[in-house]
């Protein structure tokens, strides 16, 4: 091969090898969300957007490459001074997105950094306006005063800050000691306060409690004490009708005489004893109606006689272990007793109904048969008494 064929042969490569390079900066093909500045001659030219582009081989140029998504950029802790002299350390996050790819290129060298000292700056003047409490308490506000200073700021760089997040606020450990002190104190005060709320509601409750228990106690104790004395009534009455129905006699009388002896005997206490009057008269009965025979009226000089039946035998009675000696007396005449009895009857029956005794229910007028005398007519009916005067 001589030199010609050497020389062509060269020239046919450079020109298939330009023929390459030509095309492939001639041709861009420009992914999603992205944005490519092109200069034609060191002037812009246009923005070119997803898709496939054409453009003219060592005249045009990609001057840069704009990402048009939303972008999350953190910022290391930055000190700041409040305004009662406390320095923290406020970490920082802005969410950002580029609006406009030519402004972001022309107008700024570095929007990123741009961005950074803005908001350190701008962070700065307003937690300089707050003490600690304030800071701490109040992250919504500084977020909204962040993001209306950064948007306007960089609006003119094609840029729009949608959010802006304080992470984290850290006071100087001094401080923070301090503050879990605090904290510690306001918890256990609130514990204080919700423990004695709980005590004052439990006593409240329990007093309620024994209130409305004792009102019911001592209105169950005066229906009880009502209906007792109701009852010992209604029994007295119906005692003493069956007396008088029974025509109770002499030797009655002293057989409930000599079934109470006992009674009063058994207490331990007992120093003194009264025994009636008529006791020995109904003591006499007895003996005259268990084969004593008839007892002799007394003599007005001689001695009485002592009542005791002949086989009694001399000596004091013993009744129920008792050691009683009977006195001589004249007994009384048992018509004469019953007349008595019926009276004193008649009398507490009355003074019974005049206080009031009666329960309301209508008294049967034919129980008082027994009550009143054989030549004493039965009263009528009266009207039932009633408690409301009715």
């Amino acid at each position: 091969m001589d030199f010609g064929q050497v020389v062509g042969a060269i020239i046919l490569i450079l020109v298939v090898i330009f023929v390459i390079v030509a095309a492939r900066r001639a041709i861009r093909i420009v992914p999603q969300a992205v944005a490519l500045i092109v200069e034609r001659l060191g002037r812009y030219q246009t923005t070119m957007y997803a898709g496939l582009h054409l453009l003219i081989p060592f005249v045009d140029r990609v001057r840069a490459g704009v990402d048009l998504r939303e972008q999350v950029v953190p910022f290391p802790p930055q000190p700041v001074i409040t305004s009662d002299n406390l320095v923290v350390s406020i970490d920082t996050v802005i969410y950002f997105q580029v609006t406009d790819p030519k402004s972001a290129t022309y107008e700024i060298a570095n929007y990123i950094q741009g961005i950074e000292q803005l908001t350190v700056t701008t962070l700065r003047n307003i937690i300089g306006s707050m003490d600690l409490e304030q800071t701490l308490t109040s992250r919504d506000q500084i977020n909204g005063q962040l993001r209306g200073v950064l948007d306007e700021a960089t609006g003119r760089w094609g840029i729009r800050v949608n959010r802006v997040e304080l992470k984290a606020i850290d006071p100087p450990q001094s401080v923070q000691g301090a503050m879990e002190q605090q904290m510690r104190a306001e918890r256990d005060r609130r514990a204080a306060i919700l423990t004695a709320e709980g005590v004052k509601q439990s006593q409240i409750l329990t007093a309620e409690g024994e209130k409305q228990s004792s009102i019911l106690r001592a209105e169950g104790q005066a229906q009880a004490a009502i209906l007792k004395a109701q009852g010992e009534s209604r029994a007295i009455l119906q005692v003493f009708d069956a007396i008088h129905r029974g025509d109770a006699d002499p030797k009655l009388l002293a057989y409930q005489y000599l079934q109470m002896l006992p009674q009063i005997a058994n207490g331990s206490s007992s120093k003194l004893w009264v025994v009636p009057a008529e006791f020995t008269a109904a003591l006499g009965s007895i003996t005259s109606a268990f084969g004593g025979g008839e007892t002799p009226p007394p003599t007005s000089g001689g001695d009485a006689p002592s009542g005791r039946g002949p086989d009694r035998g001399d000596g004091p009675e013993m009744i129920e272990g008792l050691d009683i000696s009977l006195p001589e007396t004249a007994l009384q005449d048992p018509a004469e007793a019953l007349r008595e009895a019926r009276s004193q009857v008649d009398e507490a029956t009355a003074e019974a109904s005049t206080a009031g005794e009666h329960t309301g229910v209508p008294f049967d007028r034919s129980s008082e048969v027994g009550q009143a005398a054989p030549d004493e007519p039965i009263p009528p009916a009266a009207k039932p008494w009633s408690p409301h005067g009715e």
